[in-house]
């Protein structure tokens, strides 16, 4: 819990257009509390170390996906997303930030597609896309 939240603290630091909306004991408190006792939890391990991880709500919606900056590149997210597709294998949905232009990329060669925009319909008060993937059988 404290490695994954830990993953996203130090991306929310380095990412100057993100606000920090929670401290660092408040992503983990939550990350504790919420993520891991409520959602699916996909771990990365990389040489002893969680390199990125994934959460998946029941309603089929991925809630993160945080790569660690020194192990991103290496296609673990692409795994992730492949691992939560045979867990959800009709349909995912995800919320990424506008800004988040490397994720928006990702996504979309994931295949997934831009379904809804907001102003910053959330707490950090950011425009926001939601994301939708369907297998192919569903899109016919």
């Amino acid at each position: 819990m404290a490695a994954c939240a830990g993953i996203l603290n130090r991306w929310i630091d380095a990412t100057p257009w993100m606000p920090r909306v929670h401290d660092h004991d408040d992503v983990e408190r939550y990350y504790t509390e919420t993520v891991f006792a409520e959602r699916t939890v996909l771990l990365a391990e990389e040489d002893g170390d969680i390199a990125g991880f994934l959460s998946l709500s029941n309603d089929n919606y991925v809630t993160a996906l945080y790569i660690d900056e020194r192990h991103r590149g290496a296609g673990i997210g692409a795994r992730l997303i492949d691992i939560a597709k045979t867990i959800s294998p009709d349909e995912l949905s995800l919320w990424t930030f506008e800004h988040n232009r490397d994720a928006r990329r990702f996504y979309e060669h994931q295949g997934f597609e831009a379904v809804r925009r907001t102003d910053g319909d959330n707490e950090e008060q950011l425009p926001d896309i939601l994301y939708r993937w369907q297998a192919r059988e569903m899109r016919a």
